[in-house]
């Protein structure tokens, strides 16, 4: 319990954009290219995610190795994804946004969003 009486699993969440100096900010880029009712859609699956963290349920939030998840919405037939992780300070990780075209999540997409953590949990402070 949290000095406030409140469960921690119900304590907010906060919620960050990766950056990297030769990209900026890869999901800001992925977000501005979507048209206003995705970008809408996107931004409310977010604010969901930092009021439940990691209570988040199936169909917002699914795993999908380790300690990477997907959010998940969908508008007309785009199926819109942002990779995104947990880090020990109570703060989620968006690592790489994208359409998503085939049943399975692309591994070129795993592997860029775990390369993408990886960097960003070295970088001195963590």
């Amino acid at each position: 319990m949290t000095p406030a009486g409140k469960d921690e699993r119900s304590a907010r969440w906060t919620v960050e954009f990766y950056e990297s100096g030769a990209e900026g900010s890869p999901v800001e880029a992925f977000l501005e290219s979507l048209s206003f009712p995705a970008q809408v859609k996107v931004f409310n699956l977010i604010r969901l995610l930092e009021e439940h963290g990691v209570s988040l349920p199936f169909p917002y939030s699914s795993q999908i190795t380790g300690r990477l998840r997907e959010l998940r919405t969908q508008l007309g037939k785009a199926h819109l994804r942002i990779l995104y992780c947990a880090t020990p300070r109570r703060t989620f990780l968006l690592l790489h946004g994208f359409i998503k075209r085939a049943p399975r999540t692309p591994a070129s997409a795993i592997d860029l969003a775990n390369r993408r953590r990886e960097e960003y949990l070295q970088r001195p402070g963590w």
